[in-house]
């Protein structure tokens, strides 16, 4: 039996990959074969690679591994929402209440789009206190291949084809990870890759602004999104405990630069509580915060979590908060709910798989 730890395909550039045929023997050419078969044709398989001799195809599997997670629970929406539990445990037969190797991970169709939602890290340092993700805080770091994996599970999925946009926006704070989103998000985007453009990926994080910097000092045309949730630095220690470390100020100085580097404009992302944070006087705050760099707002409605005291906003209060914005000429959009009925918000599918909530 061999000792050989199988390298995971899509870790690899194609370069790599060719270096890595060339030290096994085999033709250099076969490295575009192999990438075609997994990224075009979407195969999980060595045997379905025909055009590869049978002696290679078991050299390849003795080698690498194409999938590295099992999909431990798949759920479907009434609305076309799916959602993947993912276990990257190794295990032919995963522990499904063992939460510390598991990832989730959705499709989000629409009529122009179909967007991943992805994670890159199992849980989440931050431990925003509205969030399910980061309830039992970071396991681990996902690797670059781990992550792209995610969206070609998504688009493997019956009645899905091509991924339109990529949202770092699932479990874990992206640029907490940063090297290895950074490379996750450059094999996306390459046309032997994923192929989707870098304006169709969006990068989501709670705010780390020397990160935000060395991201927009990267040449990659991407979509910057800081999860703001508070228009006030008070509320916002109340909410986010990172954000004891870094204040509105200092992610605005960090955004600017972005927006400066890149000539992106920045999405301020602001989940709606109930009672807390969506109220008149916070809609007028985050009107001031927004007006002050090149930015748009996306308001979201909170989705409940089992076990914790944060509320769905009411709908005349959603309304109310967007016309503030409106009328003081912030470009805002309500996003819609998606997938409510299949434990829609990050990390509860996790949870409820554990038996936690």
């Amino acid at each position: 039996m061999s000792d050989v730890v199988p390298t995971h395909i899509f870790d690899l550039t194609p370069e790599a990959l060719t270096d890595s045929f060339k030290a096994m023997r085999l033709p250099a050419f076969r490295s575009k074969q192999v990438l075609q078969w997994i990224y075009e044709k979407q195969v999980d398989s060595w045997d379905t690679m025909t055009n590869l001799g049978k002696a290679d195809r078991v050299k390849l599997s003795e080698h690498f591994t194409i999938l590295r997670g099992q999909t431990v629970r798949h759920q479907l929406a009434t609305d076309g929402v799916q959602k993947l539990l993912v276990d990257w445990s190794g295990a032919k037969l995963p522990i499904v209440t063992n939460t510390s190797n598991q990832t989730e991970c959705v499709m989000i169709p629409s009529e122009s789009r179909k967007t991943a939602c992805i994670s890159s890290q199992v849980g989440c340092p931050v431990g925003c206190k509205f969030c399910a993700s980061g309830l039992d805080g970071v396991d681990q770091n996902l690797t670059s291949g781990q992550i792209v994996e995610q969206v070609w599970q998504l688009a493997r999925m019956q009645g899905v084809g091509r991924i339109s946009n990529v949202v770092f926006m699932g479990m874990g704070e992206p640029l907490a990870n940063f090297n290895e989103v950074v490379k996750a998000v450059q094999f996306i985007n390459a046309p032997w890759g994923m192929g989707i453009s870098a304006r169709k990926i969006t990068v989501s994080t709670v705010g780390l602004p020397a990160q935000i910097r060395r991201l927009a000092d990267i040449d990659l045309p991407i979509t910057l999104a800081i999860s703001l949730h508070a228009p006030n630095d008070d509320l916002r220690r109340q909410l986010i405990p990172w954000a004891d470390y870094v204040s509105i100020a200092q992610l605005l100085e960090a955004g600017q630069y972005f927006f400066r580097k890149t000539g992106r404009e920045i999405t301020l992302e602001y989940i709606l509580l109930g009672r807390v944070n969506d109220q008149l006087e916070h809609a007028y705050e985050l009107a001031k915060v927004a007006r002050s760099l090149r930015s748009n707002v996306n308001l979201i409605r909170y989705n409940e979590v089992t076990g914790l005291p944060y509320k769905r906003p009411d709908t005349k209060d959603v309304l109310a908060f967007e016309e503030v914005l409106r009328d003081k000429g912030v470009n805002v959009h309500i996003r819609a709910s998606r997938g409510r009925d299949i434990a829609a918000a990050c990390g509860q599918l996790r949870r409820e798989n554990a038996g936690t909530c």
